[in-house]
């Protein structure tokens, strides 16, 4: 027993012709891809974003938006112009790790510092534990709908637990199913999930096409109670910012994934397979948000309660077979976007922080531990404003994260940057003592005008002014004001030290030259501390200087 509590134990093993051998700050799964792991195509990216786009938490968000007074033609054009700008951002970031085949936490360490970076990752690694546990409860409404269908006495068990734990005996024993059930997925490599993709994207698409014919046959558009029939019950200004409150929530589900996106598209065959994304994800989110819409809507008139989940909806379905089949697809779809948008996410962020301990695969682990089960997640979901909330909560931070990596990439150091030095804490991306000052600011600017507004979104009694419109756009005013921001205290004050002729790559070659250099305690040709690389043209002699303060 002491032997698997002993830290050398769980030590993972260095590689050969890595980056791994460099005291500890990179293993196997945060070096660049090498040339054979790189086998994302476009046909595998729309099957990702049309598996992703059918999942139950947008269904959730779209639905939720019609329980906050909006109708759907108001609602429907807030998700198509938030799913539009994710789309473009995650594009310009995920080119980003196409290009150089590095993940989003290494990446990540040419904008903020080597150090500094942390925070960001940080953040990254808390939201996809919530995510992680939020999709695994609804999977595990999944499993209660399945087994209802089967034995209609699992609905009459008891509940041993208070109304204040928002989750029944029987609730609880179907999370525990679906937690178990979703596990060894964790144990499949991001390549091999894309056939799970491929059935979602099957399977989960004509599933919410019959359930949106089923909601006109039931409720037909021309009947008063109709979706067609339905208007807002907001005006004015009220109108305006539940509008763009709505598409900030919109912003906000997906807002993650484009900042950490690198961690997949870094598995990319070239840049041009991330190209699709522009034009698929607005569409195919759009209409399942619609779909959502629809159904929910019907409801409405059938049951005269806004069940903004679907698995509620189900609920009141007298067709066994219809509800077990509906609710498997859910459970199916459900289990893809937790395992590729959460516990993989986690598990990158996470190999980066403890590199010498964990790899994605242990990251996911403790991501399913901590995030399935410290966290609650029933209690978020137990009505759609605190679902909404805490959507709106973390764009605060996302926003300002891309828009400072977008920024430094692209228009800073426009493209030219140095792989190896990103694996160094000493190297051209230490900046000040591994902070890049810059981006501290900027965070400083975008965020704090924000955080009134979340403190009254989670204390409504709290008097703060006009502070929650602010709060209302987070995403939009953090993305833009860091943008503009970052550039211009890099223009003003330019991060000399940190710029290149041309983008410094890691071949195959280099990586096992790298691996052997640590071995024999040399640099490199890397930077020691003190030193930064001199700017000039990239060649088998690297030239330094002492760093100008």
């Amino acid at each position: 027993m002491l032997k698997y509590c002993s830290l050398s134990r769980w030590a993972l093993e260095t590689e050969g012709a890595s980056l791994a051998t460099r005291k500890g700050w990179s293993n196997k799964d945060m070096d660049p891809v090498p040339p054979h792991g790189r086998t994302l195509i476009a046909h595998a990216q729309v099957s990702y974003w049309v598996s992703d786009a059918t999942n139950l938490a947008v269904w959730e968000l779209a639905g939720s938006m019609l329980s906050l007074g909006l109708s759907w033609r108001q609602a429907l054009p807030a998700i198509a112009v938030a799913y539009s700008i994710t789309s473009v951002v995650t594009v310009i970031n995920g080119t980003t790790g196409a290009r150089l085949h590095v993940a989003f936490p290494v990446l990540n360490r040419s904008s903020f510092g080597f150090w500094f970076s942390y925070f960001p990752v940080l953040i990254r690694v808390i939201i996809a534990m919530f995510w992680y546990g939020i999709q695994t409860y609804n999977g595990s409404l999944c499993v209660y709908q399945m087994l209802k269908a089967i034995w209609p006495s699992t609905a009459r068990l008891p509940n041993h637990l208070s109304t204040d734990a928002t989750i029944t005996s029987t609730g609880a024993m179907c999370y525990i199913i679906y937690w178990t059930i979703q596990l060894p997925f964790m144990l499949l490599s991001p390549q091999k999930l894309r056939w799970l993709f491929m059935v979602k994207s099957t399977l989960t698409p004509i599933t919410w096409l019959a359930m949106v014919i089923w909601s006109f046959i039931r409720v037909p558009s021309n009947d008063p109670g109709g979706l067609f029939n339905q208007h807002s019950t907001l005006s004015g200004s009220a109108l305006t910012w539940t509008w763009l409150n709505a598409m900030n929530s919109a912003l906000g589900l997906y807002c993650g994934l484009a900042v950490n996106i690198p961690d997949f598209t870094r598995y990319a065959k070239n840049e041009r397979a991330q190209y699709i994304q522009p034009i698929i994800m607005p569409i195919v989110f759009t209409f399942c948000s619609f779909a959502g819409m629809a159904v929910t809507s019907a409801g409405i008139t059938l049951y005269g309660d806004v069940l903004w989940n679907p698995l509620d909806l189900i609920d009141r379905w007298d067709n066994r077979a219809a509800a077990f089949f509906t609710s498997f697809v859910f459970a199916l779809t459900t289990i893809g976007t937790n395992i590729s948008t959460n516990s993989m996410g986690c598990g990158n962020d996470m190999t980066a922080i403890f590199p010498k301990y964990i790899n994605i695969r242990r990251g996911q682990i403790i991501c399913a531990i901590i995030g399935g089960w410290a966290l609650c997640p029933w209690q978020i979901l137990a009505n759609a404003t605190g679902f909404l909330t805490f959507l709106d909560g973390w764009t605060i931070f996302f926003g300002p994260f891309a828009g400072v990596m977008v920024t430094d990439f692209w228009l800073v150091h426009k493209g030219q940057v140095d792989v190896p030095a990103m694996y160094d804490p000493h190297g051209r991306y230490r900046y000040t003592a591994g902070v890049n000052w810059r981006a501290v600011l900027t965070m400083l600017i975008a965020i704090v005008p924000t955080l009134p507004g979340l403190a009254k979104s989670i204390n409504t009694t709290l008097f703060v002014g006009e502070a929650p419109h602010l709060y209302d756009i987070s995403w939009m005013y953090g993305f833009f004001v860091s943008c503009v921001v970052y550039y211009s205290l890099s223009l003003i004050f330019p991060p000399r030290g940190t710029f290149v002729d041309e983008l410094v790559e890691c071949s195959t070659d280099d990586l096992s030259a790298f691996g052997r250099s640590q071995k024999d305690g040399s640099q490199s040709g890397l930077p020691t501390e003190g030193e930064e690389v001199f700017e000039g043209k990239h060649s088998d002699t690297v030239h330094v200087k002492a760093i100008e303060v």
